[in-house]
């Protein structure tokens, strides 16, 4: 130990031990202590001297320069209950030997951890002002009980110890000052956060980092404040405090294309070029995204060819990236083209990369193709998961390849994959499909059997399997028995039955489905106004179903090929052929393409007398002719 830290020990001591005095008794046990400690570093004292030891023996052990300090850490330990005093003699005599991660841990327990022996930061930060230590010691203290309150989010704490080393015309690390900020941020503390970087500026002694600029942007776009973080980068800059960089930019672009905000997007990538700012693969990365995402996946293409003009080291995110909105715009082609260029580019493809591509194909119908990635991931040693097999599954099961999803799923349980509640739900759905209801129920009970939750999709399936088996009370039953057991339905849910209620003509019971459904807040959607326009059409009430037919429309919704289908086939069998050619028009007008029932209803219509005026519903709910009217009867050729 220096002379100086010596001299420094003496005098704090003398201040500890002034009044009163120290005993002969208590400084020869602090000799003997010391004594044994020299003697053999590792040798445990004796539970028996704890209540001989006074502060003053305390102070003077852990006080004598010929003790190392790591005897110094062991007498420390074996005390019960040492006090600040006491700490702050080893915090100097750690600080004295370099001994910081000591120290650190040391100022942690003291103001956090202890609970019995804990302090308020107050009490250590006052007692450092009295005892008159040098600058260095107090400054270095000071700094690791800053980082000490942020990263135990003492915010306040923290705060009163930056002002006291500023008062004191010392310096607190910039890196520490960052920590602070990113602790802020991490607990959405923004305006605090402002604040103290403000602090950080106005005091004129911290090196204010790019990084420390970069968390205050981030924080105030994540708030939605990308005007005000834009205003702070600008100040910053113009005030040359610190210029921001590529990835302080690149938060900004970020945040913008979260917000959608296009013009937004365009402003900083001109202000990155105005100011020279090289675009960095992260900008590139944003920029895929940016565009893909808004369904210009030709500007994505570009941004990924000037990547490669400018040589930009390409990663397995880009990749992945450009592979899967090219699969997303059915554009599987390009995206095979992709996962080859990238293999040949020595970058190994990861379990999202695989997955993208296997559900990119899989969607086209290539099954071939998955089967071979399949193979290739397990060659290269990459994950498999559940979600790739369910994938699969899905795609044998729209292709009718039911035999094929079921051995899949064989191979799935075989690795160890357990199947979840999609793989039960896609198996179920595809026998659905191929009007295999029984095979269905077996597979969905094998799932219950299985200790498997089922969740909106699975009992959507059960209530679709009721419904196709005409077996409406045991589909509605199962509809509020999977309420009681807290899954919520949705809106294909009450499709399900909707439509099942109108073919079967109780479209009254499907109405009361339809007001329920509103009720939960659930808005009904072109599937639902088809199913109760076809209902009504079936029970020959068409003037009702073109009321619903105007309310969808009224409430933008558009009409699908089954919506027209339906309402122009009931106008067509009342005879009512110019309201029914006026729909088919609309219908080729928005560009949907007609099917063979609508030619053949549309045809039959200019044979049908018009009914629509002779037939009237009495109040009970008969139908009779309307005698009064007969220019709506058929010709009998008879006066």
């Amino acid at each position: 130990m220096c002379s100086h830290s010596q001299k420094t020990l003496s005098r704090i001591l003398s201040k500890f031990t002034s009044f009163p005095p120290p005993t002969p008794q208590h400084l020869q046990l602090a000799h003997t202590i010391t004594l044994t400690l020299l003697n053999n570093p590792y040798s445990k004292l004796h539970p028996s001297l704890i209540p001989c030891i006074s502060p003053h023996v305390t102070y003077r052990v852990l006080s004598d320069p010929t003790l190392p300090p790591l005897s110094c850490l062991t007498f420390f330990n074996f005390l019960p209950s040492p006090d600040l005093n006491a700490r702050l003699i080893l915090l100097y005599r750690l600080f004295a030997a370099r001994r910081f991660a000591a120290m650190r841990t040391l100022l942690d327990s003291l103001v956090t951890t202890e609970i019995e022996t804990k302090r308020p930061v107050s009490d250590v930060v006052s007692l450092v002002d009295e005892c008159d230590f040098e600058p260095h010691f107090v400054e270095t203290l000071c700094d690791m009980l800053f980082r000490v309150c942020a990263d135990n989010r003492m915010f306040r704490d923290a705060l009163k110890v930056f002002d006291y080393v500023m008062e004191k015309g010392l310096v607190v690390e910039g890196r520490s000052c960052f920590i602070l900020l990113l602790a802020l941020k991490k607990c959405n503390k923004v305006e605090l956060c402002v604040r103290f970087f403000r602090r950080m500026v106005e005091s004129g002694r911290v090196d204010i980092g790019v990084q420390s600029l970069t968390i205050v942007v981030d924080v105030l776009c994540r708030r939605g404040e990308v005007g005000r973080a834009k205003e702070l980068m600008n100040e910053m800059a113009t005030r040359g405090v610190v210029r921001p960089r590529v990835f302080t930019y690149n938060t900004l672009l970020n945040a913008c294309v979260v917000r959608k905000d296009r013009e937004g997007v365009d402003e900083i990538l001109g202000l990155m070029e105005r100011e020279g700012v090289v675009a960095s693969l992260v900008t590139y990365t944003i920029l895929i995204e940016w565009y893909a995402s808004s369904g210009r996946i030709g500007e994505a293409e570009k941004v990924y060819e000037e990547m490669c003009e400018r040589n930009v080291e390409m990663d397995v995110y880009v990749y992945t990236s450009m592979i899967s909105w090219n699969c997303r715009a059915g554009n599987v082609r390009r995206a095979s083209a992709l996962f080859d260029e990238m293999i040949c580019r020595g970058i190994v493809p990861n379990t999202h990369t695989f997955g993208t591509l296997i559900s990119g194909v899989c969607k086209a119908g290539q099954m071939e193709a998955a089967e071979i990635l399949l193979e290739e991931m397990q060659c290269k040693g990459v994950d498999l998961n559940v979600v790739i097999f369910n994938t699969m599954m899905d795609g044998y099961c729209k292709r009718g390849m039911m035999d094929e999803a079921f051995r899949l799923q064989d191979i799935m349980e075989r690795k160890g994959f357990e199947a979840d509640v999609f793989t039960y739900s896609i198996l179920a759905s595809g026998l659905c499909k191929l009007h295999r209801y029984e095979e269905a129920k077996r597979v969905l009970n094998v799932m219950v059997e299985k200790g498997v939750a089922p969740n909106v999709v699975t009992c959507a399936t059960f209530i679709e399997i009721y419904c196709k088996e005409g077996n409406l009370a045991e589909a509605e039953r199962f509809l509020r028995n999977m309420e009681k057991r807290g899954v919520v339905p949705n809106i294909v849910t009450y499709n399900t039955l909707i439509d099942a209620y109108s073919k079967n003509e109780k479209v009254k019971r499907a109405h009361m489905l339809k007001a329920e459904m509103v009720e939960k807040g659930l808005l009904p959607d072109v599937f639902t106004y088809t199913s109760l326009i076809h209902g009504e059409c079936i029970v020959d009430k068409v003037d009702e179903a073109l009321k619903l037919f105007n309310e969808m429309l009224v409430k933008g919704i558009r009409g699908n090929v089954k919506t027209y289908t339906a309402i122009i086939s009931g106008l067509s069998k009342e005879g009512r052929a110019d309201e029914a050619f006026k729909l088919y028009d609309e219908m080729m007008r928005m560009g949907l393409i007609p099917d063979d029932r609508v030619f053949e209803a549309l045809v039959g219509s200019l044979h049908k007398p018009s009914s629509h005026a002779a037939v009237k519903e009495n109040e009970y709910g008969e139908l009779k002719i309307n005698t009064s009217d007969t220019s709506s009867l058929p010709n009998t050729g008879k006066i």
